[in-house]
């Protein structure tokens, strides 16, 4: 999806790095930032991360992206639990040489 809306392969690839890599805005890091904290049993979304958050998204903005990382969550329990694999939905652009 992302791709479609413009993201370049770059940047898709460079997702791992966020926190450091200046392809990413202070508002794509905090936003993933959140998304790790949602999704990583052994993390929680604390006071200082959520605060951070509001200073970039107003409330309207912080619940969609709540409730999509939460969807994305549970759709991948439930693929997962169904042994349902990847649909190679997005493959990096091949360059020519």
């Amino acid at each position: 999806m992302s791709s479609e809306l413009g993201t370049s392969d770059d940047k898709i690839l460079a997702v791992d790095g966020y926190l450091t890599n200046p392809l990413f805005s202070e508002a794509e890091r905090v936003a993933l930032e959140y998304a790790d904290a949602m999704t990583k049993s052994e993390l929680d979304v604390s006071d200082e991360l959520f605060t951070r958050l509001r200073d970039v998204f107003d409330e309207e903005a912080t619940i969609e992206l709540t409730a999509v990382i939460a969807w994305e969550n549970a759709s991948s329990k439930f693929n997962r639990a169904l042994r349902v694999g990847s649909q190679g939905l997005w493959r990096a652009e091949e360059t020519a040489d």
